[in-house]
């Protein structure tokens, strides 16, 4: 991970002055360096909002207009729908699905793989 890159690459969600979850992406290397992979959370209390999709829309904004990239991805769980409407809602198009790709609480999951495109 590079720390300190100016423009900022993540932040935290704020509600009224409380941090209610976070945002950020990760400038990808080599020949992958026009790409960022970009990650949301916001607390359950939060949830149904519209609050991940517009720090999503922000944040995506910001990091194509201050860095040369043309392609931002996410990676979704492909059970968490709510995080998938979140991506659809911010403008992010559905690429394909990796088979059996990740690991989690002992059970190997397929993922979803959403991308937004700067022409």
């Amino acid at each position: 991970m590079v720390v300190g890159l100016k423009p900022e690459t993540n932040f935290a969600i704020d509600v009224g002055g409380e941090a209610v979850g976070g945002i950020g992406f990760t400038l990808q290397p080599d020949v992958g360096h026009r790409s960022a992979e970009i990650g949301y959370w916001v607390g359950e209390a939060f949830w149904g909002r519209g609050i991940a999709t517009d720090a999503l829309i922000a944040v995506t904004d910001h990091a194509f207009a201050n860095y040369d990239i043309c392609r931002i991805f996410a990676h979704v769980f492909d059970w968490n729908g709510a995080s998938a409407r979140v991506l659809e809602k911010a403008g992010y198009k559905l690429e394909g699905r990796l088979r059996k790709s990740v690991t989690k609480d002992g059970q190997t999951i397929d993922q979803l793989m959403y991308a937004a495109i700067r022409d």
